[in-house]
């Protein structure tokens, strides 16, 4: 099993520099930072210890901001790393004002490269976030005997059947972590399956809340004087859908807006190309227009901008689940008090949406049909306060469990 596992990654190194043009091309690759992938590194290491978080992406990384942000306040520890997969996430990055962490590309999982990271970085403590499980990688931070933890573990149920049908081999690499704390229940059970005992449920981290220093205020006069649908992390074929939905709606309510806010920017161009054809009038927000009267469309294309728009919003779509992604996280938009929608898709956050739709904090909707009709009545209803301070503590409970662990384990 490894053996094929480290062919394909040479595979990956060989067609590299290809991949990187066409992701360069495309918008995914930062062309000036590609080379920390391959462990070439510009930044220093400072002395002292220094502890390492990696995740993959936007929604990973935000969710251990807070813990971040704890660590940050031991003396002890003088540098934190965070490493992420994607051109998003470091973006993202660059919004918080952090004091001793910064941010490098995640390398390629291939010895070589490994080995120069972590002789380079040469981390104390690791902490894996989620389902981000990089057997060689964890197999030389084990050689070198480096504590390293997975926190707030996802396992899906498709997930679980892959890992189950090579158990033996998974169990081996699970094994290496020293402490594994599943986000939920299911994810609990998924690993004790597999055999692992060294497990502690300690909550979802994607219910606490974070605070960003850089956080914008919508100050639009604009926006105050319209009724505001808002669709977020949007997919291909969601939009469209919303754009159709804008135009029934506005027949209804004259001071009607629609935000739109793609999961990936790069796709703006296309969905711009869509509503011109739909006739609507839209707004990119990296242009800095002043905003027509008659806008219909308020198109979103720059990445960390969604919590500032859930502070105007009366209704909050959660993208990727009309269409089979998964669907994408909704406790942002709950924090502000906005009525959430979603469709059936929501795999990626099941506890989460269950849990919401338990405490009637969010509507699924089947279909444009459906959505149209329980979109409307949402427009009526207003926010519960209450709910969202409740909310609140549990994830300041999540944040102090998480936290005091962390510190148990690895310092």
């Amino acid at each position: 099993m490894r053996i094929i596992y480290n062919f394909l990654v040479y595979v990956v190194i060989i067609l590299s520099p290809l991949i990187i043009i066409y992701r360069i091309f495309k918008k995914k690759e930062n062309p000036k930072r590609f080379f920390e992938k391959f462990s070439v590194n510009k930044k220093k290491r400072s002395k002292g210890k220094l502890i390492w978080f990696h995740c993959s992406s936007v929604g990973e990384f935000l969710s251990i901001v807070p813990l971040i942000k704890e660590f940050e306040k031991i003396t002890s520890v003088k540098r934190i790393l965070v490493t992420t997969s994607t051109l998003s996430s470091s973006k993202i990055f660059e919004k918080f004002k952090f004091k001793k962490t910064l941010h490098q590309f995640y390398p390629l999982d291939n010895i070589y490269i490994i080995k120069n990271f972590l002789n380079h970085w040469r981390p104390s403590y690791v902490i894996f976030t989620e389902s981000e499980i990089w057997p060689t990688m964890i197999s030389e931070l084990k050689r070198r005997k480096i504590r390293v933890v997975l926190i707030n573990a996802r396992m899906s149920e498709t997930s679980f059947k892959r890992w189950f049908s090579i158990r033996y081999f998974g169990r081996s690499l699970l094994e290496k972590f020293d402490y594994i704390y599943p986000q939920n229940k299911e994810t609990f059970l998924y690993f004790k399956k597999l055999g692992l005992e060294k497990l502690k449920f300690l909550g979802n981290l994607k219910f606490i809340s974070y605070e960003n220093d850089k956080t914008k205020e919508i100050k639009n006069q604009f926006f105050k004087k319209k009724t505001v649908l808002c669709s977020a992390s949007t997919h291909n074929n969601e939009e469209e859908i919303f754009a159709n939905l804008h135009i029934k709606y506005k027949q209804k309510i004259p001071n009607l807006v629609t935000i739109i806010i793609p999961r990936h920017i790069e796709r703006v161009n296309e969905i711009a190309r869509m509503l011109d054809k739909k006739k609507l009038r839209f707004v990119k927000h990296s242009e800095k227009k002043k905003i027509v009267n008659n806008c219909d469309i308020y198109l979103v294309d720059s990445y960390g901008e969604s919590k500032s728009f859930y502070k105007i919003s009366n209704i909050v779509f959660l993208g990727g689940s009309l269409v089979s992604k998964g669907g994408q996280n909704p406790l942002e938009a709950l924090r502000f008090g906005c009525n959430i929608v979603h469709g059936d898709y929501t795999f990626n956050f099941k506890d989460v949406y269950k849990m919401l739709e338990k405490e009637k904090l969010s509507v699924r909707v089947s279909g444009s049909s459906d959505l149209e009709r329980k979109a409307f009545s949402l427009f009526k209803k207003k926010n519960n306060l209450i709910k969202i301070k409740k909310f609140k503590k549990i994830g300041n409970l999540i944040l102090k469990k998480n936290f005091n662990e962390l510190k148990k384990v690895i310092i």
